[in-house]
């Protein structure tokens, strides 16, 4: 078996999916993330994006798959499976990711991010995302971010493809920003958010220069619209059908 194929073996194909990544993937950055496996039938969100009650929850890992929207070599949007994390570009196989995020300030100028930054750019779109808390006991307390109408939640990400011989896996990171109000109560860093406004220019459709791309990268404050709560055991579906 390959080692792509490995990774895709542990992958369920519905239901709830999960992970446990090491103790330091998941401390104060972005560690886990929702999506509702009904948004598979959409097409690049192309029409309104249900948030179905029975929907059940895919629950998003360091090392498991997502789907990101992006663009394809016609420019039409899509959704693409994608691992969580970039390993090491001169690995034999993409285990463990070396990074899961990439910070905003730095990420048109860091050589390990700066080509996918110009050439790679997704869109996750999650239900829920999860920020820990570093206690003084030296353990990390799990919170989860939830918008209070339930509409799904933009995250910009940038992905590469990892090439081994003939293997190839395409895997993206998190690009984060510094945190807003709410989340600043537990940590510093939160991932950056896009308003649907702005997603022609992140994803490359309305052409742009690198520095305006670079400028929708900011700190998304909530005002109110979203709650955080400790980590529930098992994620909180929607009340009732919403549309994006």
């Amino acid at each position: 078996m390959t080692a792509i194929g490995a990774l895709w073996r542990a992958v369920n194909a519905g239901g709830r999916i999960d992970s446990r990544p090491r103790r330091e993937d998941m401390a104060s950055m972005c560690g886990k993330f929702t999506q509702l496996a009904s948004w598979d039938e959409v097409h690049a969100f192309s029409q309104p994006l249900a948030a179905d009650a029975d929907a059940p929850v895919v629950v998003s890992t360091p090392m498991r798959f997502a789907k990101i929207m992006r663009l394809d070599a016609a420019g039409v949007r899509v959704l693409s499976p994608m691992r969580w994390g970039f390993p090491e570009k001169s690995a034999n196989a993409p285990a463990r990711p070396k990074h899961m995020h990439a910070r905003a300030e730095t990420i048109d100028t860091r050589p390990t991010f700066a080509p996918a930054f110009r050439d790679g750019r997704g869109i996750l779109m999650v239900h829920t995302f999860n920020e820990g808390e570093e206690l003084p006991s030296g353990k990390t307390k799990q919170w989860t971010i939830a918008p209070k109408d339930r509409l799904p939640i933009a995250i910009a990400v940038i992905f590469e493809e990892w090439i081994n011989g003939d293997e190839r896996l395409l895997t993206f990171v998190l690009v984060t920003t510094p945190a807003n109000a709410l989340i600043a109560r537990i940590t510093d860093r939160m991932p950056a958010i896009l308003h649907p406004v702005d997603w022609p220019v992140w994803l490359g459709e309305t052409p742009a220069p690198l520095a305006e791309v670079k400028a929708l990268l900011r700190t998304f404050e909530d005002d109110g619209a979203w709650e955080m709560a400790e980590q529930d055991a098992k994620p909180r579906r929607p009340p009732g059908p919403t549309l994006l």
